[in-house]
Order: structure tokens, then C-alpha cells, then sequence
């Protein structure tokens, strides 16, 4: 027998089978306006449905990933070898976007650090869950993070480093949140600032979702 998959625009509730299906499929036009990993109209998860807006295309991203790889090259041509270290899980598409359009000698690392776990507000306290696999005393260090909101993760693991004593340590976030700000920390370079939204998309989840959408999206409750 079928399962009846339950319409959410009358108000039904999604069974546990619907949770994993993808809803009624939507014309082109409707997929640039609001889509979510798949072209769906909608995206569900166990709480509630939500759809997304663009607000950065992935042609605007790699422009600006091509500016600023421009000013890192400068900022480091002297470099022996400049370690990048990306802030898990947010970043692994900008650092692998970034690193390839890097015309030097570059190391990858990674480190995790984690304040919002599967939620949609900052926890504020930061916690350490993987740290870095090379010593970066003397070095030159590159730090990418996804996002600045309220500053938190970002001067806890800018503290973190500079107390290994490395030679250079510089910052870039793809995004930045200025009004969401509770600390006095500053990417030393800003791909973007946005306004107080929630985003998805180029890597950056809602409870583990959507990091694969090519651009920036806005997430909007209907």
C-alpha cells in the first residue's frame, strides 16, 4: 500500500517517511528563488519545513575569492610555507576554493571547533573538538573561518594559536556578522558582510544540511 505523504501547505504533519522525501518539484524560475539541496520547494527537517533564499551567488563568491587570494599573496610572499588552517566543518569549501587560487607554498590543516552544534544560535561557549595535527611555532598561519557572528569561536581559537607562538597569524571569514558581534575580534579579511540572517550554503549547514548548495542562501520559515 502507498504512503499518503502528508501536504504541509493544509497544515499536516510530516511522518518519519516524509522527513526523507523531497517535496513537489518546482520550475527553474522558482529553483533560482528559493530552493535547498535539491530543487524542492521546500526543505524538511524534524522540526519544521523552511525554504531558502539566494543572497550570494557562486559567481560573486569566486570574484571575491580571487581579490582576496590576491591580498593573502601579498601579505605573505616572503613565506617559506604558509600553513592554512581551516575551522571545521564550515570552511572546507572556502579553503578549497581559497588554497587553489594561492600561488604559494601552502600546508592544509584542520581544527574544529564548535558553538552552535545543530542549532541556530551560538552557544557562546567554544569547545576544542579536534586540534590541529602540525606545530606551528615560527610558522606563518592562516586562519578560515565561515562565519563571524557573535566572535566567540574565532577569538578563542585565535588565542588558542597565538599561545604556540607562530611566526605571522592572519584571519579571513567569508562571512561577517558586525551587528551580531559580543567580542572585540575582527577577521583581518571579510569576504562579505551580511546582515542578522541565518545562512546556508558553500559549506555552511542548518542541523547538517544544505552545505552543498553552490551559493549563499538565506533560510526562511513560511
Amino acid at each position: 500500500m502507498r504512503r499518503k505523504i502528508p501536504d504541509l501547505s493544509r497544515g499536516d504533519s510530516p511522518s518519519p517517511l516524509s522527513l526523507k522525501t523531497r517535496l513537489s518539484r518546482c520550475s527553474p524560475a522558482t529553483r533560482r528563488r528559493r530552493t535547498c539541496a535539491k530543487p524542492t520547494d521546500a526543505c524538511v527537517t524534524s522540526e519544521r519545513p523552511y525554504v531558502i533564499d539566494e543572497m550570494i551567488s557562486a559567481k560573486a563568491i569566486a570574484a571575491r575569492i580571487e581579490e582576496l587570494s590576491n591580498a593573502i599573496k601579498e601579505e605573505f610572499r616572503d613565506t617559506n610555507k604558509l600553513v592554512v588552517v581551516g575551522l571545521l566543518r564550515g570552511s572546507f569549501v572556502f579553503i578549497a576554493d581559497l588554497v587553489r587560487e594561492l600561488d604559494l607554498p601552502v600546508e592544509v590543516d584542520f581544527l574544529e571547533a564548535s558553538s552552535y552544534g545543530d542549532a541556530m544560535e551560538s552557544s557562546r561557549e567554544v569547545r576544542i573538538l579536534k586540534d590541529l595535527r602540525g606545530q606551528i611555532e615560527g610558522r606563518d598561519v592562516l586562519v578560515v573561518e565561515d562565519i563571524v557572528d557573535t566572535g566567540h569561536t574565532l577569538k578563542h581559537v585565535v588565542g588558542l594559536l597565538e599561545s604556540r607562538n607562530p611566526g605571522r597569524l592572519r584571519t579571513i571569514a567569508l562571512l561577517d556578522k558586525p551587528s551580531r558581534r559580543e567580542t572585540d575580534v575582527a577577521a583581518d579579511w571579510i569576504g562579505f558582510s551580511i546582515p542578522d540572517e541565518f545562512v546556508v550554503g558553500y559549506g555552511i549547514d542548518y542541523a547538517q544540511r544544505n552545505r552543498n548548495l553552490p551559493y549563499i542562501g538565506k533560510v526562511r520559515f513560511p
